[in-house]
């Protein structure tokens, strides 16, 4: 009998964990009886009484399994994390929040079954802040036009992974993975779902702006080299028009030496002009700098502080 995982990632989800345990678990008993299945929920330091509840959920269902990290390690560690400790012959990544509908884990296993290694769902429309969703797709179609790498528009990372996928993200050895990055570049040949999303079932959403803006910067950083590119070209531009612009004030002063006042305002407007850019592009160059650096440090993926209904040995816990 095939084992299907299901792997929820959470943080401060108190009011969904346990509906969405409830929705899952009939869904699969339901419409996929022939599988057998798990279902793991990997926190991310949650302080709401989120663990209370998994706890409770764990101890009356053994198919249920926990796993709770020493502290929050980002919205990209944690659920790549949990990928690597489960147990299935494939896996089902959806959030707790009920914005990935529970009726796609039935539409990822048929095609799943007709041999795709991976297949995902695709956010064609969304119920939420409309101008949040035309300024995530204006951000994939820039990531699209400048990356080398081909990107999945509106791809949350909501999808199902093969074991044999799940393997080779074992062996890369990332520790700033950005999963979806991975599925464009490294993945097999996949199978896309379209799908509305919905509101939030409860509670707020945790994509606040710093956190939006790291996921940009974590996509641009790995995968485009034109922001580089652009600053050298830029800044050469700068360079050849500044010079212009000094050839042309020498010679009109040594022209009308008596009329012809050069003045300060043109100096100060073009030094804030070009420190201002080089501020940018400094700015810019430390976040590559930053992810290097990261890259570098070769620090774990994350640190776990607890894990409950795993039976495997102590070791396996420190893979990822």
């Amino acid at each position: 009998m095939k084992k299907i995982s299901i792997l929820i990632p959470c943080y401060n989800e108190v009011e969904n964990v346990g509906p969405i345990s409830q929705a899952v678990t009939d869904i699969l008993k339901h419409e996929l009886p022939q599988y057998d299945y798990e279902l793991v929920f990997i926190d991310n330091d949650s302080t709401d009484g989120t663990r209370d509840v998994l706890r409770a959920l764990c101890s009356s269902d053994p198919k249920i399994k926990a796993i709770f990290n020493a502290r929050n390690f980002g919205q990209f560690n944690s659920p790549y994390y949990g990928m690597l400790q489960v147990t299935g012959d494939c896996v089902i990544e959806m959030v707790a929040d009920f914005q990935d509908p529970v009726e796609m884990i039935p539409k990822y296993v048929h095609e799943w079954e007709k041999g795709y290694k991976i297949v995902i769902g695709i956010k064609t429309s969304s119920k939420e802040n409309k101008f949040m969703y035309w300024l995530r797709t204006c951000y994939y179609k820039t990531i699209k036009k400048l990356s080398d790498v081909e990107q999945i528009e509106h791809f949350t990372g909501s999808g199902l992974y093969d074991r044999e996928f799940i393997e080779i993200l074992r062996r890369l050895d990332d520790p700033t993975p950005f999963l979806r990055g991975i599925v464009a570049e490294l993945g097999y040949k996949r199978k896309e779902i379209p799908y509305e999303q919905p509101k939030r079932r409860a509670g707020k959403t945790h994509n606040n702006f710093y956190r939006l803006y790291d996921a940009a910067m974590l996509s641009v950083t790995s995968y485009t080299k034109e922001g580089l590119r652009l600053a050298t070209i830029f800044g050469g531009i700068c360079a050849a028009v500044s010079m212009v612009i000094a050839l042309v004030y020498l010679v009109m002063k040594l022209i009308w030496w008596e009329r012809f006042p050069a003045g300060m305002a043109p100096m100060l407007i073009g030094m804030l002009f070009l420190g201002s850019i080089q501020l940018f592009f400094i700015g810019f160059l430390g976040e590559y700098i930053m992810s290097i650096n990261q890259r570098v440090m070769k620090r774990p993926l994350v640190i776990e502080e607890e894990r409950l209904n795993f039976d495997e040995a102590p070791e396996a816990k420190k893979e990822g």
